[in-house]
């Protein structure tokens, strides 16, 4: 059977824009998130953290906190010796520290108490003395100090992980290029800011069984490092994902502050909530890496590449989290969608006394592709050729094979998104205009590209070793139920599964229930990141709800006699023949054979092969790939850049619900808009200074540019009805068109971002200064 249709039938809900299962309840207010959870006799938790960017702990004192009236539990890192992680070889953080604060933040008590003011009063007379350590704040200082070392693992000094990969023969590549450039980059890291800050409540009932609810990614991971840490047997804790006000990858980590009320809640035998605040956030948020990139690049005189070195230092942050998937998931980005035999890449990730970092919307890619783009544009400019035509000449096609050695035989978009973008935004002709105007205003416009893909799924061998699995339940009114651990973080993922199983079963969408994730009753789909959710659990939920078909179209073959019977529009019919109805049908089964439950696990695709250890082979199991246009304004009065239009095209395979992708690809636009123009995070001695959402900028709808998307579907023939991700590649192109923008209208590009007015002004004078 095609993924396409259902036994030639066609899709009624598939493609189609309905209504997100949760719009209503979100629109009238119906929706519980984890702050809105109110339990009787529910106390309020506080955590103190640290002003200290790296210090010993000597003495923690809690008698003046613990006197306070309404204070129930205080608890410190002795009462939580155990360490946890997201990854098995990140088990380095404790829900509070026990000896050691490595960033300003890091948490050190926690109180619980009968409301949020007494919490907070008593978490400010907790008194901690501290023996202050050498400071680590840039990934500079990281690569030359080696003691103190903010951990005693890693590759030495204080490097968290090294990786050293070669395709072919660098030295040679760059002996047969007519021109080698070197350039360095720097992308400076930026937070998520989503719009509900993280919560989480405990309740740890007379059974000694423990609930948590939390504005979480990751259920099960939570669900994990809450058994390891509390001691506490996994059946005995539960997991609920509440629904979530955003996340980006901000909220796919266990937190602390989960597993500080869990316990709280165990001590005091009364239910204990923990929202925290914004400034707390930009603390724990493990937000994007900075990145110091230098690239080398050998081409010849027609602009083909010839050989490629890419350098990178990731900073960390104080705590492993997800550092060393982001590391890889870079490195294998960081040759951008272009052919190249000759490849070396050399990256590091290091420690520093700042926030950890760790999943953001993008995963690693976004800032190789900006270096990888605007070396392209200076290649282009030292060889006179146009940016488009030296992008032609490189990028990757069908049947070509990247540097990891992946030949890319299915769903390649490359040609077709480049296309559609250039000729949906008039490129050439309005860059030949440009081009033509001698203006001496004040005010330049520019236009810019970029080109780009993104790996969907985990990286490398990591889907089939996570073995995500999903489940569809025929209930015993006749209804569907969707059981999967994916979380609804605004991406609208309980809708494209209703719809993805409402066509494969030929049943109504309004037939079809789903639950918010909960570990108790939900198998582990893996996290809500990495542009896995629909191409990956959708593609299980499906092939979940073809069992469930088969098995009832058996039964009813069964009891009818007839083996020519086909499922279509909720009925089973035999020629032009009703038999029975697909609830009808259901009931009949339950109460014959029994539950009705099919539970499926991923498998990849045939022919995946991958080797962990020299990064070789297919890489993923699809790409996903995007073409930019940037038209931009620019005031050199101001140094200020206005975005005035994004033209881009985006092949996802099948858009299972079209508006929701289009949704997808302009949010993420418009936050990369953000990271390349305004997102600057302000540091003093460790600690961030704009923790505000009042002084940490964002675009708002008058920065918003006129944005027009393009949808190209080349289906992908193991994706869900061929779709393929969506989430994270709108994040990569968009800062690099609009520096090659302003690039276009000043004639000076800008090697970091931000791309603040000062940076361009600097930007500005060197150029001068070089003619």
């Amino acid at each position: 059977m095609a993924d396409g249709d259902t036994n030639g039938e066609p899709l009624n809900v598939v493609g189609k824009p309905f209504r997100k299962v949760d719009a209503r309840a979100k629109c009238v207010g119906q929706t519980k998130f984890a702050d809105d959870i109110m339990l009787p006799r529910m106390l309020a938790c506080k955590i103190l953290r640290t002003h200290e960017p790296h210090a010993l702990i000597k003495k923690i004192d809690t008698s003046k906190a613990f006197a306070l009236p309404g204070v129930l539990a205080i608890i410190t890192g002795r009462d939580l010796p155990i360490s946890y992680g997201i990854l098995p070889v990140s088990q380095d953080e404790h829900a509070l520290c026990i000896d050691k604060v490595r960033f300003v933040g890091d948490p050190v008590a926690a109180v619980a108490a009968i409301d949020e003011d007494v919490a907070f009063d008593a978490m400010n007379l907790i008194e901690v003395e501290y023996e202050p350590l050498q400071t680590i704040t840039s990934i500079e200082e990281a690569v030359m100090i080696d003691e103190p070392r903010i951990h005693e693992y890693g590759d030495g000094g204080n490097v968290h992980k090294k990786v050293s990969l070669e395709f072919g023969d660098v030295e040679e590549g760059f002996a047969e290029a007519d021109l080698v450039r070197e350039d360095t980059f720097f992308y400076e890291g930026n937070t998520h800011l989503p719009m509900e800050q993280h919560a989480a409540v405990a309740h740890f009932d007379s059974d000694e069984k423990l609930t948590l609810w939390s504005s979480t990614q990751t259920p099960h991971y939570v669900h994990r490092a809450l058994a390891k840490v509390l001691g506490l047997a996994a059946s005995h804790i539960r997991v609920i994902a509440t629904p979530n006000g955003g996340g980006f990858g901000g909220k796919s980590d266990p937190f602390n502050h989960e597993v500080v009320v869990s316990k709280l809640a165990m001590i005091t035998g009364r239910p204990v909530k923990c929202t925290l605040t914004r400034e707390e956030v930009f603390y724990c948020h493990r937000g994007r890496h900075p990145v110091l990139m230098h690239v080398k690049t050998g081409v010849k005189k027609d602009g083909a590449i010839t050989g490629m070195h890419f350098k990178t230092f990731l900073d960390g942050g104080a705590y492993v989290t997800l550092t060393p998937v982001v590391l890889s998931r870079g490195a294998i980005h960081s040759l951008g969608p272009y052919r190249c035999d000759n490849v070396r890449i050399t990256a590091r990730a290091v420690a520093t006394n700042t926030p950890p970092n760790g999943a953001f919307r993008g995963f690693g890619a976004p800032q190789v592709a900006f270096a990888s783009e605007l070396q392209m544009e200076k290649i282009a400019a030292e060889l006179d050729i146009d940016p488009l035509e030296l992008r032609r000449r490189n990028i990757l096609r069908e049947g070509d094979t990247t540097a990891t050695g992946q030949r890319l035989t299915w769903s390649v978009g490359s040609e077709a998104v480049l296309d559609a973008a250039i000729e949906r935004a008039g490129y050439e002709e309005k860059k030949r205009a440009l081009a033509a105007e001698l203006s001496r205003s004040e005010k330049r416009r520019g236009i810019g590209i970029s080109f780009f893909f993104h790996g969907a799924g985990f990286t490398g061998s990591g889907e089939a070793k996570m073995k995500a699995q999903a489940g569809v339940e025929v209930t015993s009114e006749g209804r569907i139920r969707v059981l999967s651990g994916s979380t609804e973080i605004g991406q609208g993922t309980q809708t494209i599964f209703c719809q993805i199983v409402s066509d494969e079963l030929s049943v109504g969408y309004d037939e079809i229930d789903i639950i918010d994730p909960n570990t108790s009753c939900v198998p582990d789909s893996g996290p809500t990141v990495a542009s896995r959710t629909c191409m990956v659990v959708g593609r299980v939920l499906q092939l979940a709800s073809r069992e469930v078909k088969e098995k009832l179209l058996d039964f009813v073959a069964e009891r009818y006699g007839s083996s020519e019977i086909v499922l279509r529009d909720g009925w089973f019919i035999s020629g032009e023949k009703r038999l029975v109805s697909f609830s009808e049908a259901a009931r009949a089964y339950l109460a014959e054979r029994g539950p009705l439950r099919v539970d499926v696990r991923y498998a990849s695709p045939p022919g995946i092969v991958w080797d962990d250890e020299t990064y070789s082979g297919d890489a993923y199991p699809a790409y996903s790939w995007g073409a930019e246009v940037a038209e931009v304004e620019v005031d050199l009065d101001t140094f200020e850049t206005r975005v005035l239009r994004i033209t881009t095209a985006q092949d996802i395979g099948r858009a299972i619900h079209p508006i929701l992708a289009a949704g997808q690809i302009e949010g993420g636009t418009l936050q990369a808009v953000g990271y390349g123009l305004f997102e600057e995070l302000v540091w003093e001695r460790g600690r961030i200074v704009n923790n505000r959402l009042t002084n940490y900028i964002i675009p708002t709808s008058l920065d918003a540019p006129e944005m027009d998307t393009i949808i190209v579907e080349k289906e992908y023939p193991f994706g869900p009805f061929g779709a393929k991700g969506v989430g994270e590649l709108p994040m990569d192109g968009a800062a690099p068109a609009i520096a090659a923008a302003i690039f276009n209208a000043t004639g000076a590009l800008v090697p970091e971002i931000p791309i603040t007015p000062e940076r361009l002004l600097v930007a500005l004078e060197r150029r001068a200064n070089a003619e």
